[in-house]
C-alpha cells in the first residue's frame, strides 16, 4: 500500500497546542489608494464644489443640451418593504408593463424560425438545407423535420432571417418567423 505524502503525525501531550496556533498579523492590508487626478481635472472638480444647487441645476441643464441629451436616465431604489414591482402603496409595474409592451411591438430584432411543413417528396432536401443553417449533424437534422412544426433556430437577426425563410421556400418548406 502506498503512503500518501499528506498523513498524520501524533505529538506528545507534553508539547501544548498554543505552539501550532497562528498568530495575527501586526501589518494590516490596505487597499491601494487610486490615481492622482490631472491638474485639470482637479481644477474642474474645485471649481464645481464651489457651486450652489440652483448654478448646479443650471450646469445640468448646460450639459444635456450641448451633449444632445433628451431624457436623464431613471434610476430605482429599492427601500426596505418596498414591493418587487414598484412603490409601496402603488399597482406593482403597471405602468412598467405597458412601457415595455410598447418597446417590444416597436420593433423586434431577433426572430426564433419555426419549421411548419414541407411536402413529403422534398424531405431531403429540406434536411440539407436545415444543416447549411445550423449546426447540426445528419441524424439531429432529420429528426428535427420530422417532427415538424419545430423551431429550427431561435435568436436569429432579421436579415439572416429573411434569408433563410427564402430560401426554404425554395425548397419546398413552409417556415414562420416567430
Amino acid at each position: 500500500m502506498r503512503r500518501s505524502s499528506f498523513y498524520l503525525i501524533r505529538l506528545p501531550r507534553s508539547i501544548p497546542n498554543s505552539c501550532f496556533v497562528r498568530r495575527k498579523s501586526t501589518s494590516t492590508w490596505l487597499p491601494k489608494p487610486p490615481p492622482e487626478p490631472s491638474q485639470r481635472v482637479s481644477a474642474i472638480v474645485d471649481e464645481l464644489s464651489g457651486l450652489t444647487l440652483l448654478e448646479l441645476a443650471d450646469l445640468t441643464e448646460a450639459l444635456r443640451t450641448r451633449l444632445r441629451v433628451d431624457q436623464m436616465p431613471v434610476v430605482a431604489v429599492m427601500t426596505p418593504g418596498m414591493p418587487l414591482g414598484g412603490l409601496p402603496g402603488g399597482k406593482a409595474g403597471a405602468g412598467g408593463a405597458v412601457a415595455a409592451a410598447k418597446e417590444e411591438k416597436a420593433e423586434k430584432t431577433a426572430f426564433d424560425l419555426k419549421l411548419e411543413s414541407f411536402d413529403a417528396a422534398v424531405k431531403i432536401k429540406v434536411i440539407k438545407e436545415v444543416r447549411s443553417f445550423t449546426d447540426l449533424g445528419l441524424k439531429e437534422a432529420k429528426d428535427l423535420v420530422e417532427k415538424a412544426p419545430a423551431v429550427l433556430k431561435k435568436g436569429v437577426l432579421k436579415e439572416e432571417a429573411l434569408k433563410i425563410v427564402e430560401k426554404m421556400k425554395e425548397v419546398g418548406a413552409k417556415v414562420v418567423m416567430d
